[in-house]
């Protein structure tokens, strides 16, 4: 290699400052507050050959499909990629994950040679489909989920494509927010490329480029270093996916992970078949989602490239959950997606306690509620996330409302916001100590209570929620965490509690209350220090009974005061009698 360490770092640290520029660009001029406020996108720059360079902070469920995004462009136009060209794509079985999460990627030339890809993708808020919003829990194929671009050209040679844009604005109920957030995304590929083509000019095309051959060498070998330290063998585990949106028989999961000083091999084999319901994963969100654990037991911090994950290997049969056959609904693949995850933490978890904590609430609780605002007679729409309770660690408690593992970066969304620009009322928002979390040495941490309340004449929701049916999983005697939910407030009608809803009706003055899990214990509820449960007790995350009868800790009512010797007397009768959690 003919670059120097010195350069090849400032070359390095110029990709991720190119990387970060796009993110921030798109973040900061988009028209949907599921990007400017909650952050629904990833951004990434490969090199020619479609190879992860460079992510920035994101959602990680995206980050890990874009160079598959990169390779679908090489591999569909060849040579006929020209300067200024930006494509478009969304279709989950090649490149992506549901059709709103829209990929926009330009390839970046210098003097007639590639160098690579700009590449960035965020959840569109209207791509038409059967109901608002797009993402739905009742479909049954994917012509119903919206309009699917196959990777075509959006910018030709820098000049738009009127004729695919034209497609694009008849197919949103949300015209105006899908091309505005179209351009802000666009707008953003040509910032990154721009740095790129700085660097080049400073330091030259040959270096640029052999920079870009070393750092995946690297991360190839620093990748095999870290899988040396975990323990080698093979793991395995199992698990239930609450049910289809159709049906609602559950869905049986299991993995297999094989750990070699040089490999890691996850395998998924034995899984369901892919689902009637919209829950499926592509195979990219699948291997997209393993990379979320795989990075996490190896180094968090690492530079994620595609040279770090060459040793990861990713097994999932065609025609099942993971792995699902067109034209197989994939809206809310997130409800799959995140078992991909969530398997291999499962499996890993007791082997690397000090890596990985017992299961979180895991379900996105993905929300869309919307309509005409009575006042402006202009549409509106909340598409969000919602946090929860993480599990757990080996000497920890679990964080409390914090967003899902394969939302990474996003933000919890701005009541404030929404209350001042839309015709809502967020009449509550608080933790949800009312249904608990999972006990243990160490408890979870607690989900969120998040109550819309409908100011206009007539609106729309959308949600779908997983993790209801099976709750977080607890380590070591834990307990398990408490299940995801919402209820429904209607005129007229008793409260009613739902996993999924599409496209309800909900008139002036009509409520959704969700209600997210809290997450799974660490060790035996027992075992717990008895100032901890002191603590909890005074703060009011759990009650004197539950002190007294999960805890075997015995506090006096009014004080609060612990009384050491009855709570030893306790503890020893419930540990003859077992298990102690609800």
């Amino acid at each position: 290699m003919g670059v120097d360490p010195f350069t090849l770092e400032i070359i390095k640290n110029g990709l991720i400052v190119a990387n970060d520029e796009m993110f921030y660009a798109f973040g900061r001029t988009a028209k949907s507050p599921v990007i400017y406020e909650v952050l629904d996108y990833a951004v990434a720059l490969s090199d020619a050959k479609g190879e992860l360079m460079a992510l920035a902070p994101g959602v990680p469920g995206f980050s890990g499909v874009l160079d598959f995004v990169a390779k679908e462009v090489l591999e569909k136009f060849g040579s006929d990629i020209k300067d200024g060209d930006i494509f478009i794509s969304n279709v989950p079985y090649h490149s992506g994950t549901h059709l709103n999460d829209v990929t926009l990627s330009m390839p970046i030339f210098y003097k007639d040679r590639l160098i690579g890809f700009a590449i960035n993708k965020g959840h569109w808020s209207e791509v038409g489909g059967m109901h608002f919003g797009s993402w739905t829990s009742d479909s049954t194929e994917i012509f119903q989920e919206g309009t699917q671009f196959p990777c075509v050209k959006l910018f030709v040679e820098g000049k738009p494509n009127r004729d695919v844009i034209d497609i694009i604005k008849y197919n949103s109920r949300l015209p105006d927010f899908t091309i505005g957030d179209m351009e802000a995304q666009a707008a953003s590929l040509k910032v990154a490329a721009r740095r790129v083509i700085s660097l080049i000019e400073k330091y030259g095309f040959d270096a640029v480029q052999e920079a870009m051959e070393k750092i995946l060498s690297d991360g190839e070998k620093y990748a095999k270093m870290k899988l040396k330290e975990l323990p080698k063998g093979e793991f395995e585990a199992e698990d239930y996916i609450d049910d289809d949106g159709i049906t609602d028989n559950p869905l049986y999961v299991r993995v297999k992970v094989k750990i070699t000083d040089d490999e890691m091999l996850v395998d998924f084999t034995g899984s369901a078949e892919q689902a009637k319901g919209s829950i499926n994963s592509s195979y990219p969100a699948t291997v997209s989602g393993v990379r979320e654990t795989y990075m996490a037991v190896t180094d968090p911090h690492a530079m994620p490239n595609g040279g770090y994950f060459r040793p990861l290997k990713v097994i999932a049969p065609e025609g099942t959950v993971f792995n699902p056959r067109r034209p197989a609904p994939t809206s809310t693949f997130w409800e799959a997606m995140s078992y991909t995850t969530d398997l291999v933490w499962k499996a890993l978890a007791p082997h690397v306690p000090e890596k990985l904590s017992a299961g979180h609430f895991l379900s996105i609780l993905a929300t869309i509620l919307g309509g005409v605002d009575d006042r402006t007679g202009e549409p509106f729409a909340i598409v969000e996330p919602q946090p929860g309770g993480w599990g757990a660690s080996y000497n920890t408690d679990g964080e409390s409302a914090l967003v899902a593992c394969g939302d990474g970066e996003t933000y919890i969304a701005s009541a404030e916001v929404y209350e001042r620009r839309m015709p809502i009322l967020v009449e509550r928002y608080t933790l949800n100590t009312e249904d608990g979390t999972g006990h243990g040495k160490f408890r979870g941490g607690f989900g969120i209570i998040r109550n819309y309340m409908v100011l206009c004449s007539e609106a729309s929701f959308t949600v779908s929620i997983g993790r209801s049916k099976f709750p977080p999983w607890g380590v070591d005697g834990g307990c398990n965490g408490t299940p995801n939910y919402c209820i429904i407030y209607k005129h007229n009608e008793e409260p009613r509690k739902v996993r999924k809803v599409a496209a309800l009706r909900l008139v002036k003055g009509e409520m959704v209350s969700l209600r997210s899990a809290g997450g799974g214990g660490w060790g035996s509820p027992l075992e717990r220090d008895p100032k901890l449960v002191q603590w909890d007790v005074k703060n009011e995350y759990i009650t004197i009974e539950t002190a007294r009868n999960v805890y075997g800790v015995v506090l006096d009512p009014k004080t609060l005061e612990i009384n050491m010797e009855e709570t030893k007397r306790l503890r020893e009768e419930m540990k003859k009698k077992g298990s102690v959690c609800p």
